[in-house]
């Protein structure tokens, strides 16, 4: 019998060793290809031809896309077009006039905007957690484990300019959880603010009432003692795609079903409080729409940003007549930026993040990680939305955290060049974030709030 577990462990480890080379790998891929777009923006499809009709199409209809062939890895397009045009019709698509405001959120903010303020080195009350002592650490972003010597990343706390985050309580928080299920869903970086809450709620739970299960679709952290749950589900795109493999997604295109988070929100639509980002995955170029009507295989192309809004419109609709306030917490993150060019803060450099080991030192800096389009398409939908949704605004404060990212301090799966290895700044990691680090702030806000 004893013999019997012991080979149970060992394949359970083995499957996990194999699931996560391949998913190190895939984030590898991607990081690739959003250096390329970074660097030749253009040659990729924009919106419609002027003059072009707008037909509207309703999303997330149940009766379609139970008739739709699955999107997964091995989807192609039979043909592909130019976009036509087609937009997402929701309760706000053809309504003029100001944007409600969103009660509660916006009191709070006028009172004092948590989201406003400076990096305060504090090496008496941070970090949270030590990086050692949690057992769910990701090897991509435990970046002492892999040879960052200078830790002064851990110790930085964001400290709002008229007055104070509220103090870390990790019991508090199961208390708020009790009975219920938080979920973060989308891509690699809310993965990592995943990992980060589960590394800062763990250590108060005794061993043998939590766990964690191996799937990693959606991942779940269980506490038995508070009956309650923090998890992950894969969704880099909200809307249904055929990236939406957590393992397998090194896809030469990237296809969207605009018109549906349908098979995304089975899984998500029963958690108690939801932490949705994206933003990272509609930097890689353009983007095949594969309507849900469309019975030939015959998609469209359109560039990564009117491809977002069409798919953060979608994800509206599934808010606007699912989510009842009073009954279910929505948060959305906006985008993490990156710190690819050294020069935005540091004119005639030619690095990026690698060897940086301080934050910005520039109120309101801005760099090219974070798109002013982007934002303000995002801003506009979730204007519309009200109190169904609160609004994470981590941008900014991410944008002076140069510092904060594994560079080549974490696991490479693949093996390095010599040319690589010669140049450290070829193979950094600019986009994802050290634990501890700037993630644990981003929780920190979500605590706030809630």
């Amino acid at each position: 019998m004893q013999q019997r577990c012991s080979r149970k462990k060992t394949h359970l480890h083995l499957l996990l060793v194999v699931l996560l080379v391949s998913l190190v790998s895939s984030i590898i891929y991607n990081e690739s290809s959003i250096r390329r777009i970074h660097e030749d923006p253009d040659g990729v499809p924009r919106r419609p031809r002027e003059g072009a009709k707008f037909t509207y199409v309703r999303p997330n209809l149940l009766a379609d896309i139970d008739h739709a062939p699955v999107l997964d890895r091995f989807s192609k397009c039979n043909s592909t077009r130019e976009y036509g045009g087609r937009k997402i019709s929701w309760f706000n698509s053809r309504q003029q006039g100001t944007a409600p405001k969103q009660p509660g959120r916006v009191d709070l903010e006028e009172k004092c905007d948590v989201f406003s303020g400076r990096w305060v080195f504090d090496n008496t009350s941070f970090p949270l957690y030590e990086e050692s002592s949690c057992p769910y650490m990701s090897d991509q972003l435990a970046c002492h484990k892999h040879g960052r010597s200078d830790l002064n990343y851990q110790y930085w706390r964001w400290q709002p300019h008229d007055c104070n985050l509220k103090r870390w309580n990790a019991t508090e928080i199961w208390e708020k959880l009790r009975g219920k299920r938080l979920m973060f869903v989308g891509d690699s970086l809310n993965r990592g603010q995943w990992i980060s809450m589960v590394c800062l709620l763990q250590s108060v739970l005794s061993k043998d009432k939590r766990s964690m299960s191996p799937n990693a679709h959606l991942t779940i952290f269980r506490s038995e003692e508070y009956n309650a749950t923090v998890e992950f589900l894969w969704a880099p795109l909200l809307v249904d795609s055929n990236s939406d493999d957590p393992v397998n997604h090194r896809l030469g295109e990237r296809i969207i079903r605009p018109d549906s988070v349908l098979r995304h929100a089975s899984k998500w639509q029963h958690a108690d409080i939801l932490v949705f980002n994206t933003y990272l995955w509609w930097r890689q170029g353009s983007v095949k729409l594969l309507w849900t009507a469309e019975e030939n295989g015959s998609c469209e192309e359109l560039d990564g940003l009117g491809a977002m809004e069409l798919a953060m419109q979608s994800w509206a609709e599934w808010v606007t007549s699912k989510v009842d306030p009073l009954k279910k917490k929505v948060f959305f993150v906006t985008m993490s930026p990156t710190h690819l060019w050294s020069r935005e803060w540091k004119p005639s450099s030619q690095g990026n993040c690698y060897s940086e080991k301080l934050p910005v030192d520039q109120q309101g800096y801005w760099g090219s990680g974070s798109d002013i389009p982007t934002m303000r398409m995002v801003e506009n939908v979730i204007a519309k939305l009200g109190s169904k949704v609160s609004v994470l605004n981590i941008t900014q404060l991410s944008e002076y955290r140069k510092d904060g990212h594994p560079s080549i301090y974490r696991k490479f799966w693949e093996t390095l060049s010599p040319a690589q290895l010669s140049n450290p700044s070829s193979y950094s990691d600019c986009i994802h974030w050290c634990l501890p680090g700037v993630p644990d702030v981003w929780n920190q806000l979500l605590f706030h709030f809630l």
